[in-house]
């Protein structure tokens, strides 16, 4: 009796404690509503890869995930007020081109956290930015690209001419003149995130005017590059599965980081708005360089520890990519 009696007043006050304490230990262990609304398909990398993450934290079971593709700008601040008013604690999109809009939503439902791509600053307390800072690999990826061509002409087509986008090019030119000063650039954007046949276009014109390794900021480039037999270079995703003699390499953006830090503060109470951009750096793996895959023994042996010492010296924090958001222009 005397070893019994600790554990039934044990469970009995377990059973108070549970008992009175109900409703706070429920919402402890319900899952957090989260909730993306997008401009684009799935399918489209960018959003791809914020799809990927919260997928994945859906398949552990942390969140009940749902999401709006192919919005119009005109009717994205209803799709967002609807995801807000159903109570999703946690709402996630892009707001580039509806700003303002995103903005005052976040300002009319001050306990739904926000997280939004986003070319402006953290708005308090509840909205939070990000963006695919993956400028260090896209540098990676110039140097590789530098390297390979053979006409010295390399060819690159992007969505729209904004600092998310320009960054990147910068950087993969960047790199690109570190191992070869004498490369050349062709500029272009189609004015569109999502337009396969455009892109291709662009892509034909560049490669007839000598350009062998494209660089493949949006979907439809790799097509022209496989088409006309010459190079691409990935941006964002691996492509090379589906194009194994094309794509040679790719910068990688994990959006990982950025989404499970956001719902571990949002359950914890302790979200606010901040600049979520570093959280894509390859210091937190946000970002890095694809494996070469099936142009392992392709990329010549210098040039990949070349490459791999700069990889080096860029986790290491010895070397750093300079952010650059200006339009990149063609050479002249």
């Amino acid at each position: 009796m005397i070893q019994r009696r600790p554990l039934i007043l044990s469970a009995a006050a377990l059973a108070g404690l549970v008992a009175v304490g109900l409703p706070q230990f429920a919402f402890a262990q319900s899952k957090l509503k989260v909730a993306a609304v997008y401009t684009v398909p799935f399918e489209q990398q960018w959003v791809g890869r914020i799809h990927k993450a919260l997928k994945a934290a859906e398949a552990r079971g942390e969140i009940e995930y749902k999401a709006t593709e192919n919005v119009a700008n005109a009717d994205y601040e209803r799709v967002l007020r609807e995801y807000a008013t159903a109570g999703n604690q946690l709402i996630l999109g892009e707001a580039f081109a509806v700003e303002a809009a995103a903005r005052k939503v976040a300002k009319d439902f001050p306990k739904t956290m926000f997280l939004m791509g986003s070319s402006g600053k953290p708005q308090a307390p509840n909205f939070s930015v990000f963006d695919n800072y993956i400028q260090e690999p896209a540098y990676l990826t110039g140097m590789i690209a530098g390297g390979m061509t053979k006409s010295n002409k390399i060819g690159m087509v992007g969505g729209f001419p904004i600092p998310e986008v320009n960054r990147l090019m910068n950087a993969f030119m960047a790199g690109a003149k570190e191992v070869n000063p004498k490369v050349e650039f062709s500029v272009s954007f189609i004015n569109s995130w999502f337009d396969p046949p455009k892109a291709k276009e662009a892509a034909f014109a560049m490669i007839d005017k000598g350009a062998d390794i494209m660089y493949a900021e949006r979907f439809g480039v790799s097509d022209a590059a496989k088409e006309r037999k010459v190079l691409a270079i990935g941006n964002v995703i691996n492509t090379q599965p589906q194009y194994p003699d094309t794509v040679v390499v790719s910068a990688l953006w994990n959006m990982e980081p950025s989404v499970d830090r956001a719902i571990k503060l949002v359950k914890d109470a302790q979200f606010k708005a901040e600049d979520y951009g570093p959280y894509s750096q390859m210091q937190y793996k946000g970002s890095e360089l694809s494996p070469l895959g099936t142009f392992e023994k392709k990329v010549p042996a210098d040039l990949v520890a070349k490459v791999k010492a700069r990889e080096a010296e860029i986790l290491s924090g010895k070397y750093s990519v300079k952010i650059d958001d200006r339009q990149p222009k063609s050479s002249k």
